[in-house]
């Protein structure tokens, strides 16, 4: 039922929002003559706005033009409820009124009406049009990743702090689909990946971009319009998370980056994530199940690298069997981490499928030599940043425990809370039990409903990007909550 808006070339129109009246129609009441006085002016870079409301701010006349271009003047007839706005090349504007002859942008829920000028450039007195010019200044610094130059009461527009939105939406009288937030919000720059959920009784969707600031454009141009006629209506803020984990491809989420991804179904083989063809992902699951359940260290070895005796080892390779692919072997730094892998992990069920660790008659693992592993089934992961217990003398050893449903989070930045981390590991497929912050919110505890969903959850996980140069690191944890 989504109308493609390329298709449709009204002008004029006074009730035209995003996608029309209702998901199956779209409206428009311009009179033949005024779409005709429309249609003779030629392109210009300049457009004339018009029927704006009286209480409009220059950043919302700004923001219908930032997602064609750089805009690099603008002009307010407040009196006269109408704006001139400046684009930096004619391009740019044709593009823009294009796209507004089908979708009539509004603000503040007003309809407004854009047409090319007379005029092929502005020129503006500074001194009566200072206040828009430090506003587009302004504007014009975020676009371009620096500070904004002008008084900072004059504009609320810091930079962008996430490429993230968190979208609510009002008054569903239709469905929305994750198609149709893909179509509006891809206007404003390149749309990755698409979380869309119900709480509280209201759909929901995170969306995120591949800029913050194609974030910040949408957020300014779309935030309060509806999606149809009267209904539909997008409230948009900034997501505490910078970065999706997607898992499923499907009608409730969308990786645009993974088109590889499964449907997450219910049907295990279709899922794909047994070990036949996923070589790299199994290779990385187990390096990151298996530093999760055991030390790189031996008790011995440890307490001798915290006396300065001997040198911090974190040797680990897989190697997945080329006849065999549903087997691996693994090389661990000794025969100590060998007996706790096997203690902690056999007979836990990953993927679906409940996993065998025995000690293998092979003393090491050969890695191939270069350009012969053109499976790429062997991985040497001893210099791996996610190695999670490999500080020599740490006190983390205390806290090397097997798999459990009560997983341990650390180095959480501060502007992230429980609803965001709910969230996340929810949409690692598993449900959250139940959640603790430490007191100074920086470590937590998540508990999932299942041991299994919480081994999910782990090699979903950590190091998951927060931002900040912040990886959040998960560990397997005695305690329940």
């Amino acid at each position: 039922y989504i109308v493609h808006i390329e298709r449709h070339c009204y002008r004029g129109s006074d009730e035209l929002t995003m996608y029309g009246s209702s998901p199956n129609s779209v409206t428009a009441n311009g009179s033949d003559s005024k779409k005709q006085r429309l249609d003779e002016s030629p392109p210009s870079r300049v457009l004339h706005i018009r029927k704006l409301p009286s209480e409009v701010s220059e950043t919302e006349v700004i923001a219908l033009g930032l997602p064609f271009g750089k805009v690099t003047n603008i002009l307010m007839l407040k009196g006269k409820n109408q704006a001139f706005l400046e684009l930096s090349t004619e391009e740019a504007a044709i593009t823009m009124v294009n796209y507004y002859t089908a979708v009539t942008p509004q603000v503040r829920n007003t309809p407004v009406f854009i047409q090319y000028s007379n005029h092929k450039e502005l020129k503006t007195d500074s001194a009566l049009n200072q206040r828009a010019q430090a506003v587009l200044q302004a504007v014009s610094a975020v676009q371009d990743g620096s500070s904004p130059s002008s008084d900072p009461g004059v504009l609320d527009l810091a930079p962008p702090p996430s490429p993230v939105l968190r979208i609510i939406i009002d008054n569903m009288f239709y469905p929305v689909t994750l198609d149709v937030l893909q179509q509006i919000f891809s206007k404003f720059g390149t749309v990755m990946k698409i979380i869309t959920f119900t709480k509280n009784n209201q759909f929901q969707a995170l969306l995120q971009f591949s800029d913050p600031v194609n974030a910040q454009q949408a957020k300014l141009s779309l935030d309060g319009q509806n999606i149809y006629n009267s209904c539909c209506t997008l409230r948009i803020d900034f997501s505490k998370l910078v970065n999706l984990n997607v898992k499923y491809n499907n009608d409730k989420s969308r990786d645009y980056t993974r088109p590889d991804l499964p449907t997450g179904d219910g049907d295990t083989t279709s899922k794909d994530h047994s070990l036949l063809g996923k070589e790299i992902l199994i290779q990385s699951c187990l390096f990151l199940l298996l530093t999760g359940a055991i030390s790189p260290l031996s008790a011995a070895a440890a307490a001798a690298a915290a006396a300065g005796r001997v040198a911090l080892s974190a040797l680990l390779v897989v190697k997945i069997l080329y006849n065999k692919k549903d087997s691996a072997l693994i090389q661990l730094s000794d025969g100590n981490q060998a007996q706790l892998a096997m203690s902690h992990l056999n007979g836990q069920k990953v993927f679906g499928k409940v996993m065998r660790v025995t000690l293998s008659k092979h003393q090491t693992v050969a890695l191939p030599r270069e350009g012969l592993d053109d499976q790429l089934l062997t991985k040497d992961f001893s210099g791996s940043p996610l190695h999670r217990f490999k500080k020599p003398g740490s006190k983390n050893f205390q806290n090397i425990f097997p798999p459990s449903a009560t997983l341990h989070l650390s180095n959480i930045r501060d502007a992230v809370g429980e609803d965001d981390l709910r969230l996340l590991f929810s949409n690692s497929g598993g449900t959250v039990k139940a959640f603790k912050f430490f007191q100074d919110r920086k470590m937590a505890l998540i508990q999932m409903s299942s041991v299994e969903e919480a081994i999910q959850a782990l090699m979903d996980l950590h190091n998951y990007d927060m931002g900040g140069n912040h990886h959040l690191k998960v560990s397997f944890s005695k305690s329940t909550i």
